[in-house]
């Protein structure tokens, strides 16, 4: 069935935009589902072995490569707290770098900073959102187009651990979720905003009201398109709901609460993990010991008490990885490394097993039947894809990781605090 999808999106990925399957555009690759259509690739390595290569990086952050064309685009802080975008030759060279801003904040020890958010390209520009607001356009050959903060013109972003939101472009439009707050109901700080995406211009801005507050009121997920060639639109995650949103207007369609149970309302359960969509289903995380939720997609108003919307949910959510579905299952990597396949038809367990016992960040990536969970010591786990668990190999860099892995052009990338590694079978 994810086959079809496949291969339809493909060809309503290469109408809408010069990217290509074999690229990773964003930081959930060429379809923003973490599946990439790459071969023979290297399933086990180690600090020299299947290393083309690797470059020092001017300091850490979370944000995933993007790669386009051969060039890799990636953000990064450095020591004076500067905020960069950089980009790199597939040889490891260094071929341009710009500043986006200054005053980066880390957050919550080593779980993040100001470099949090991914860039994003269409093949021809980049664009970059730092945690502090600025968001800059530029050429991939590292032109300036076009910059402005977000601050600046939507309002003080008022978020706990800063902004990690990665921006979505889609066609002419780039699109930006800012939910955030003061943590008061009666105030609306969130914003969902479509800006021309060569120009920065905007062409709509909406509030997004929830009857959530304290800190769910911040969200760190990043928007998602669903786009079965049917139906197309924009959701939003955070706040204690799922909203899917118009794309002429940004109005919503339909909307999901519940998330965040009021019969147990807990006030710290903010939003991470980013939606997973495929044909007919829409699957929501939360965090903690929240729910996760498989929807579908042809909802009208809310939806949150409408039992013919729902395929089925279950009280277990991964924290901080987005779900990955590939052909008829579910796959969700938990915080604890522990992961759970599940039928993506029913929502029946089909197994839960335990992984590399360290802090998850990334989300998982399946290329070439394999799916790559990376966990924050720096150990990528390569598990087999399918209805049965496998570890296929445990692969030590001995570095702090938190980004999500891209691949292109037969090579994995692999960003950790303090490197750049190419991951190539050799």
């Amino acid at each position: 069935m994810l086959r079809h999808w496949i291969v339809c999106s493909l060809l309503l990925t290469s109408l809408a935009a010069p990217a290509v399957a074999e690229d990773w555009p964003s930081w959930r690759g060429p379809l923003n589902n973490g599946i990439s259509s790459e071969v023979n690739l290297a399933t086990s390595w180690d600090r020299t072995r299947n290393v083309a290569w690797k470059v020092a990086l001017p300091g850490p952050a979370g944000s995933t490569p993007v790669i386009s064309q051969g060039t890799i685009f990636l953000t990064t802080v450095d020591s004076s707290g500067d905020l960069w975008l950089m980009a790199y030759g597939e040889d490891s060279k260094e071929l341009w770098k710009h500043k986006i801003a200054g005053g980066n904040k880390d957050v919550r020890g080593d779980e993040g900073n100001s470099a949090s958010p991914s860039p994003v390209t269409d093949g021809e520009h980049v664009w970059t959102l730092m945690g502090e607001g600025t968001l800059a356009c530029f050429t991939v050959t590292g032109k300036p187009v076009w910059k402005f903060n977000v601050q600046e013109r939507y309002g003080k972003i008022q978020i706990q651990f800063g902004l990690t939101s990665s921006p979505l472009v889609d066609g002419d439009v780039l699109y930006l979720q800012l939910i955030h707050g003061e943590g008061k109901v009666e105030t609306q700080e969130a914003q969902i905003v479509a800006l021309e995406k060569k120009t920065g211009k905007q062409i709509w801005a909406v509030g997004r009201p929830s009857d959530g507050y304290a800190e769910n009121e911040h969200s760190y997920a990043s928007p998602m398109m669903y786009n079965d060639g049917q139906r197309k639109f924009l959701l939003t995650h955070g706040n204690d709901y799922i909203v899917a949103h118009r794309l002429s207007d940004g109005k919503e369609i339909w909307r999901c609460g519940e998330l965040n149970r009021k019969e147990n309302y807990d006030p710290t359960l903010r939003f991470v993990a980013s939606p997973a969509v495929a044909p007919g289903i829409i699957l929501v995380p939360t965090a903690k010991k929240g729910p996760l939720l498989a929807l579908k997609p042809t909802g009208m108003g809310d939806i949150t008490k409408d039992a013919s919307m729902h395929l089925w949910t279950i009280d277990r959510t991964p924290d901080v990885p987005s779900p990955l579905i590939l052909d008829d299952i579910v796959y969700l990597c938990m915080q604890d490394g522990n992961l759970m396949a599940l039928d993506r038809e029913s929502g029946k367990e089909l197994y839960f097993e335990r992984t590399n016992r360290q802090r998850h960040r990334a989300s998982p990536v399946y290329a070439d039947g394999h799916i790559y969970l990376g966990a924050r010591d720096g150990k990528v786990t390569v598990v087999k894809a399918g209805p049965k668990f496998e570890i296929v190999a445990e692969n030590e860099l001995n570095e702090d990781l938190s980004s999500s892995l891209a691949i292109a052009n037969g090579t994995i990338y692999v960003r950790t605090f303090q490197h750049l590694w190419a991951i190539r079978k050799q």
